[in-house]
């Protein structure tokens, strides 16, 4: 059984058809990555996932599960967490409480669930009295990302975590993407840096224009060529 389904869905804003027939999977443990440039569909097939926008038709499952109806709130009590461009952290609150707000809907943090945050982010426990808003932008991803950790989740999704990055960040930060997807959590990838997502995922698929373009496993994708002259600068 798939952790997350889009069967064939068809999403608007309006009377501006947005995405058009898509269809993905996600299975448990995986590292998906789905690509296209500004104005692919990319933010609104997160949205829909997490059910802020509703597709006028087609299906959305968790686990088998048709949540197409179902809140936002629904979807991440079955185990769904963002990290969302740009982070947005509590700035005005020390990491800790950044850190105890990713478990609120669960009624807060175990010992277990910070010592697992503790042991993949170093660095916030030797934060983790500072003001999430006075750090540099690289340790804000590493907040954002063990902020949605602590809910338990299984399936991270992930929009746009190179933005705003310096290259040295952007491939320190993918390396501990894939360090928390080797602890066993699913994990979808939206993103316009093609190169360093494949280099780390399991599968990928890429929209243009809300349509479904190509789809397979990362490495046969690597070695595309339609691919790689369009996202690869090869």
């Amino acid at each position: 059984m798939s952790l997350l389904e889009l069967d064939n869905v068809d999403t608007y804003y309006g009377q501006i058809h947005i995405l058009q027939g898509l269809s993905i999977r996600i299975e448990p443990g995986e590292l998906v990555c789905l690509l296209g440039g500004n104005a692919s569909g990319k933010s609104t097939t997160l949205k829909t996932i997490l059910g802020i926008v509703r597709p006028r038709t087609g299906m959305v499952r968790i686990e088998g599960e048709d949540v197409t109806k179902r809140p936002t709130s629904y979807r991440i009590g079955r185990g769904l967490a963002i990290v969302p461009e740009n982070r947005r952290l509590f700035a005005p609150m020390t990491v800790l409480e950044n850190l105890e707000m990713g478990a609120y809907l669960r009624g807060g943090g175990a010992k277990e669930d910070f010592e697992r945050v503790y042991e993949l982010f170093p660095l916030l426990h030797e934060r983790r009295a500072q003001l999430a808003g006075t750090l540099s932008g690289g340790e804000q991803q590493m907040v954002a990302m063990g902020r949605a950790l602590m809910s338990r989740p299984k399936l991270l999704l992930m929009d746009e975590p190179s933005m705003g990055l310096a290259p040295i960040l952007v491939e320190k930060n993918f390396e501990i993407i894939e360090q928390v997807h080797q602890s066993g959590v699913a994990i979808l990838v939206v993103e316009q840096n093609a190169n360093v997502s494949l280099s780390i995922a399991d599968r990928g698929y890429v929209l243009s224009t809300g349509r479904l373009v190509l789809e397979g496993k990362a490495a046969d994708l690597r070695e595309n060529e339609d691919l790689r002259k369009a996202y690869l600068g090869r």
